[in-house]
């Protein structure tokens, strides 16, 4: 197998992951402290890593150009098929939803700050989804080209942000204890979610044509690139804005301004800005692609076409009506994301290879180390997730952001 396609693989999950739940990373965890978050953050991304090889597995038992769809109907059968489809939409809609959430009011501050306008932050969500709407609608091509130019940018303006902001991490800072035990529960299924690259797997598969060796060189390298990424972003951002600071403006607006106000340099103090929007944006763009071409594929007629404006319409305006309804839902649409993201990429996969396991084993296949003691731990992580989740909705554990 080509190196270049390894390692352009191992890019496509390492850019799938990185994206705007990394935001909301310092958000979630402020409560927490710098070393336990680490602590979290490190479970997770062994959890997603393992399910994530559990997909490499299955796909042995299939077509390389499978989708999760097809594998869930081949292996569990329709009722697998409509649980994976209903989890995809749940999550795309709960994803949708955050970018909007969190989009909208950056887009209001720079048409305030730039442009000197005085929008509602109801007027700049709505202007903000229709930009990214008419994009999306155009076409695919469209979103490509502009999706290029913004994630070189983004990329350019993050090694500014993390090499400019590491200079004032405080040490006193990073020392932080957890405030409460509940807060360390509460951040989980936001932590969960910026983990999250299960949904490029059956492409990865079918572009490197199924080669399991170098399908696992990708996806152990290219789940490690955010891991890195991310504790470095915690260590710039928990580092140079207190506890007490951040838990107090708990908003993604309000971390971008802290952080700016920590680099005393004007043009600088603009690149945290600027790396919020693009990462906002760019998910905001994939995320809402792979939605309207579902949607698209699903009200087809007859004749096999679709209308793009009631795609367009039924893919943006639920979300729309969430971030106009919770303007600061961020953090609260990512949490419910997370219960999705458990079941697309731990019980799906899980169950997946159990009954593949039992009954289609193969000999010299390649097979996840762990065995029925690793599917039942991460089994019981994906329940514990989903749980941290329902208890922040009943009230029991506190919500963040």
């Amino acid at each position: 197998m080509a190196k270049s396609k390894v390692f352009g693989s191992t890019l496509i999950i390492a850019g799938t992951t990185i994206g705007a739940g990394m935001l909301a990373l310092p958000l979630a965890s402020a409560g927490m402290g710098f070393f336990s978050s680490i602590a979290v953050m490190l479970v997770l991304w062994a959890l997603m890593s393992f399910t994530a090889l559990l997909m490499l597995e299955l796909h042995q038992y299939a077509d390389s150009t499978a989708t999760l769809h097809s594998l869930a109907k081949q292996i569990l059968g329709n009722k697998g098929k409509w649980l994976a489809s209903f989890a995809m939409l749940f999550l795309f809609y709960s994803l949708c939803a955050a970018y909007i959430a969190g989009g909208g009011a950056q887009f209001g501050d720079r048409l305030r700050a730039w442009f000197n306008l005085d929008i509602s932050a109801h007027g700049a969500t709505i202007i903000f989804t229709i930009v990214v709407a008419l994009v999306v609608t155009i076409g695919t091509g469209t979103v490509d080209k502009v999706n290029r130019v913004l994630f070189l940018i983004k990329i350019i303006t993050m090694a500014l942000v993390l090499t400019f902001l590491a200079p004032n991490v405080s040490e006193p800072y990073l020392l932080s204890m957890p405030l409460h035990q509940g807060l360390v529960v509460a951040a989980i299924p936001v932590i969960f979610t910026s983990f999250g690259f299960h949904g490029s797997i059956p492409a990865i598969v079918n572009y490197l044509d199924g080669d399991t060796k170098s399908l696992k060189k990708a996806v152990i390298f290219g789940s490690s690139i955010p891991l890195i990424i991310y504790i470095i972003w915690q260590i710039v951002t928990l580092g140079v804005v207190s506890q007490n600071q951040l838990i107090a403006n708990s908003g993604l607006s309000a971390l971008v301004s802290s952080l700016a106000q920590t680099v005393h340099h004007s043009s600088l103090g603009q690149a945290v800005g600027v790396f919020a929007d693009l990462a906002l944006l760019t998910s905001f763009l994939g995320v809402s692609l792979g939605l309207f071409e579902y949607l698209g594929d699903v009200i087809k007629d007859k004749n096999g076409n679709s209308n793009r404006i009631v795609s367009s319409l039924i893919t943006f305006l639920p979300p729309l009506g969430f971030a106009l309804y919770y303007p600061k839902g961020f953090i609260l649409a990512l949490g419910y994301a997370a219960i999705a993201l458990a079941i697309l990429a731990v019980f799906l996969p899980i169950s997946m290879v159990y009954k593949v396991r039992k009954t289609q084993a193969k000999e010299n296949a390649y097979q996840v180390k762990g065995g029925h003691l690793g599917l039942a731990i991460a089994g019981f992580a994906g329940v514990g997730i989903v749980c941290a989740q329902v208890l922040i909705t009943v009230g029991v554990l506190p919500a963040l952001g």
